[in-house]
C-alpha cells in the first residue's frame, strides 16, 4: 500500500511538471504509463526516478533552458546599451544639424524641397514674342526689369530655339520647358543673386553671340556650353560670398576645401538637375558628347569666381594679339572671358537699367557684412555699410575690372565698342562725378563738425 501511494504521488508530480523549451514553450509531461505495476514492481521508486529523468533528458533540458535564459539576459542587457547609444547618437546628430543650419543659413540644397517641381507642362503661359521683342533680346540695352519671371522663361526658351540648339542637339521642347522651370525654382530670392540676374547674364551672352557672330567662329557645342553655363552659373546662391563661406567654415567651404566653394556648388546643383530624365536637355547625347558638354559647362561656371579674375584676364591678354580660333586653348580662354563679361555686365546697360542692380548688390553686401560683424568675422571694406557708397563702389570696379576686360575683348570684336565699351566709359565718368560730389559733402560735413566742436 505504501508503495502504491508513492507511485500515485510520483505520477502526479511527473504529470504536473512544467519545463520551458528553448523556444519558450511549456513542455507538458503527460501521465506516464509503465510497462509494469508499481505495486508488483521489484524496483524501488528511488531507482525508477533516475531512469525516468534519463529517459526524458530532464536534467539536460533544464541546463539548456538555464543557459538560454542566461544568454537572453545578456542579450537584453547589450540591446539596452545599444538603444542608449543610438539615442545619444541621434541627439548628437540633431544638435549638429541645428548648428549647420544656423551657421550656413541653409546653404545646401534641400532635395525634397527643390529639384522636383511637380508642374504640368507647360505651366507658364506661352508668350508669342513680337518681332520687336526678339530684336531687343539681341541687344545689350534690353531692360529685364520690365518682364515677369514667366515671360523671362519664354525669352530663354526662344534663345535656345533661335540659336538652333534645340534643332541641332535634338532637345525635346517639353524637356527644355521643364529644365527652365527647375532652374527658376533653384534660384533663391536674394536681392541680387536671383533668377532675374540669371536671365540678365544669359541674355547678355545671347547678345554677344549675335553681335560678335560667334556662331561663325565657334562650334554649336561651344555655343550650347556658353548659354547653359550662363543659365546655371549662380544656382542656389545663398547670398553670402566665398570669403564668408571660408571664414565661417561653412559646410560648403569644407566640402570643397575652400576652393571656389560657391562655383563648385552651382555646378553640383546644375548636374543634379540634369540627372533627372525629365529635365535633362542632354538626354540624346552619346556618352562622349555628354562628357564634353559637362566638362565645358563646369569650366565656364568655375571661371566666374572673381578670385580668378586677374589670372584669366592675364592669360587672355597673352593670346589676344595672335588669337587662333583653331587653337583649343585660345578658344577655351576666350569662352571663360566671355562668361565673365556677361556675369558682371550690368554697367554696360543704360543707366536706368543698371543703377537698380547696384542697389540690389549693395543690399546683399550689407546683409553679409552685418552678419560677419555679428559673428566676429572679417569684413571687406567694400561691403561695409559704414564705409562704402554707391559712387566709391562703382568707380573703382568700372575703372580697374570692367573696362580693362571689355577693352581687351574689343581687340577681337571691335563691334562691341559702341554698344558696350562706350557705355562703360560714360558710366565711369558719371560715378566719378558723383564721387567728387560725395567727397565734397563729406569735407563740408567734417569742417562743420570741427567748427561746432571749436565753439563748444
Amino acid at each position: 500500500r505504501n508503495k502504491c501511494d508513492q507511485g500515485k504521488r510520483m505520477r502526479k508530480q511527473l504529470t504536473g511538471m512544467n519545463v520551458m523549451t528553448p523556444q519558450g514553450n511549456p513542455l507538458q509531461f503527460q501521465m506516464l504509463v509503465f510497462p509494469f505495476s508499481l505495486t508488483t514492481s521489484p524496483f524501488p521508486l528511488s531507482h525508477l526516478l533516475p531512469c525516468v529523468c534519463r529517459a526524458f533528458k530532464i536534467n539536460e533540458l533544464k541546463t539548456e533552458v538555464t543557459n538560454h535564459l542566461t544568454m537572453l539576459e545578456k542579450r537584453v542587457e547589450l540591446e539596452g546599451m545599444k538603444v542608449m547609444e543610438i539615442e545619444k547618437c541621434r541627439n548628437d546628430i540633431k544638435k549638429l544639424r541645428e548648428e549647420i543650419v544656423s551657421r550656413n543659413n541653409s546653404n545646401f540644397l534641400d532635395d525634397n524641397k527643390k529639384l522636383s517641381p511637380c508642374r504640368a507642362i507647360p505651366s507658364y503661359p506661352t508668350y508669342h514674342l513680337s518681332k520687336e521683342t526678339m530684336e531687343a533680346l539681341r541687344l545689350p540695352t534690353f531692360d529685364a526689369w520690365q518682364w515677369e519671371p514667366s515671360e523671362m522663361l519664354s525669352c530663354l526658351e526662344h534663345m535656345y530655339h533661335d540659336l538652333g540648339l534645340v534643332r541641332d542637339f535634338n532637345i525635346n521642347p517639353i524637356t527644355l520647358k521643364r529644365w527652365l522651370l527647375c532652374i527658376q525654382d533653384n534660384y533663391r530670392n536674394n536681392p541680387y543673386h536671383n533668377f532675374r540676374h540669371c536671365f540678365c547674364v544669359t541674355q547678355m551672352m545671347y547678345s554677344m553671340i549675335c553681335l560678335c557672330s560667334l556662331q561663325e567662329k565657334f562650334t554649336q557645342m561651344d555655343i550650347l556650353a556658353l548659354m547653359t553655363a550662363a543659365v546655371c552659373h549662380d544656382l542656389d546662391h545663398p547670398g553670402f560670398n566665398n570669403m564668408y563661406q571660408i571664414n565661417a567654415r561653412t559646410e560648403m567651404a569644407l566640402r570643397y576645401n575652400d576652393i571656389s566653394p560657391l562655383e563648385n556648388h552651382h555646378c553640383a546643383v546644375a548636374f543634379q538637375i540634369f540627372s533627372r530624365p525629365d529635365c535633362n536637355i542632354f538626354f540624346n547625347f552619346d556618352p562622349e558628347a555628354f562628357k564634353q558638354i559637362r566638362q565645358e559647362t563646369i569650366t565656364l561656371i568655375l571661371a566666374t569666381d572673381m578670385a580668378r579674375h586677374s589670372e584669366i584676364l592675364k592669360t587672355f591678354k597673352q593670346k589676344v594679339d595672335n588669337f587662333d580660333y583653331t587653337n583649343k586653348e585660345h578658344v577655351a580662354c576666350l569662352k571663360m572671358v566671355l562668361i565673365k563679361c556677361c556675369d558682371i555686365s550690368n554697367e554696360v546697360r543704360p543707366m536706368e537699367v543698371a543703377e537698380p542692380w547696384v542697389d540690389c548688390l549693395l543690399e546683399e553686401y550689407f546683409m553679409q557684412s552685418d552678419r560677419e560683424k555679428a559673428e566676429g568675422l572679417p569684413v571687406a571694406p567694400f561691403m561695409d555699410r559704414e564705409k562704402v557708397t554707391k559712387s566709391t563702389a562703382q568707380t573703382g570696379f568700372i575703372k580697374f575690372v570692367l573696362l580693362p576686360m571689355f577693352e581687351t575683348v574689343m581687340k577681337l570684336f571691335p563691334q562691341i565698342e559702341e554698344v558696350m565699351v562706350q557705355p562703360l566709359r560714360e558710366s565711369r565718368d558719371r560715378y566719378e562725378e558723383l564721387k567728387q560730389i560725395d567727397d565734397a559733402m563729406k569735407e563740408k560735413k567734417k569742417s562743420e563738425n570741427l567748427t561746432m566742436d571749436g565753439e563748444k
